[in-house]
């Protein structure tokens, strides 16, 4: 039997790296076990650096997590990777013409959690979360009205995996949710709205606005002054989307003229957030540092060994990225 070398290319820390193939050669080896007799070579998922040139060149298949992209160009006869992120841009952006086809992480599990989070962080802003942390800093002892969730609308824009998870869950708690893609769409129980005289009503009707975008050269500085000055002045922003597609300096010039009350931003244009940047110090904004929704190492390993697996026997590529929408 041959061996088949699966190059793991990321710039996580080592030691995170090989807790990945671990759990990734141990699910293959289980599944090639139990049917032994169907593969024609033994699998087994290496650090791309340990591989010879030689054996570079025979690779098929990568699996990256935030890589350099210029570091595939040392693989010559890939047929396609597995991100073992959501979001590809970065290599959709830096590998205009690749030779290989890019499979993004559709996990279940993935969007359940971000759905969690978005649910956590609406109920932040529908609770006054950071009004009353502003009052306990000056030691002020006020109540407000609480409003109920029926009474908030929540834009959600974008209406992928994660959009539809996070609007279904924000309904079971009771609030009221408007969709918003860029192509019409129709999902049930959800009232949809498309192109740009849709965006600008489900900014305009919503409490808490919720960015979950793909970052693409249309969504590019997508939610911009001009978005913000349709807001209400009481409303929020959630961006756990792609830093660009919010435009912070729009941002901050809108919170400074009270166009809306407050921003939770986890995504930013260049991450760690430089400890220079103004808007860690806004009094509007809370700065998260890209937690909204972590890749599961286990149901993640999961997926991508089934990928991997179905491939070496039927030579079936999973969906893989359109890149002329960029995702």
């Amino acid at each position: 039997m041959t061996q088949q070398l699966i190059p793991f290319i990321s710039q996580l820390a080592l030691t995170e790296q090989l807790l990945w193939l671990e759990r990734l050669n141990t699910l293959i080896s289980q599944s090639m076990a139990a049917q032994h007799d169907s593969y024609k070579s033994s699998i087994n998922v290496v650090l791309a650096d340990s591989l010879s040139t030689l054996e570079k060149s025979r690779c098929e298949i990568a699996i990256v997590a935030n890589p350099d992209p210029t570091t595939l160009a040392d693989f010559p006869q890939l047929v396609w990777v597995q991100s073992l992120w959501a979001g590809v841009e970065r290599l959709i952006a830096e590998i205009p013409s690749p030779t290989f086809k890019i499979v993004r992480l559709i996990d279940p599990c993935l969007a359940q959690t971000m759905a969690d989070a978005v649910v956590a962080w609406s109920y932040y802003l529908h609770r006054d979360m950071p009004r009353y942390l502003s009052q306990q800093r000056s030691q002020q002892w006020q109540q407000h009205t609480v409003a109920l969730t029926s009474e908030r609308t929540i834009g959600i824009l974008g209406l992928g995996e994660l959009g539809q998870a996070s609007a279904a869950k924000l309904r079971l708690n009771g609030f009221n949710v408007l969709g918003w893609s860029r192509t019409k769409k129709s999902i049930d129980n959800l009232t949809c709205f498309s192109g740009a005289d849709g965006l600008e009503q489900v900014c305009s009707e919503s409490d808490i606005v919720v960015v979950l975008l793909p970052l693409t050269q249309q969504t590019l500085g997508l939610i911009n002054q001009g978005l913000f000055s349709k807001m209400k002045p009481t409303a929020g922003l959630i961006n756990f989307a792609r830093g660009k597609i919010v435009h912070h300096d729009d941002l901050i010039t809108a919170l400074d003229e009270n166009l809306l009350s407050h921003a939770v931003l986890d995504v930013f244009a260049q991450e760690p957030l430089p400890q220079d940047n103004i808007l860690w110090q806004h009094p509007n904004i809370t700065v998260l540092p890209h937690i909204s929704a972590p890749t599961n190492r286990e149901s993640a390993c999961e997926i991508v060994k089934h990928n991997i697996l179905e491939y070496c026997l039927t030579g079936k590529i999973p969906p893989s990225v359109d890149f002329h929408q960029g995702y």
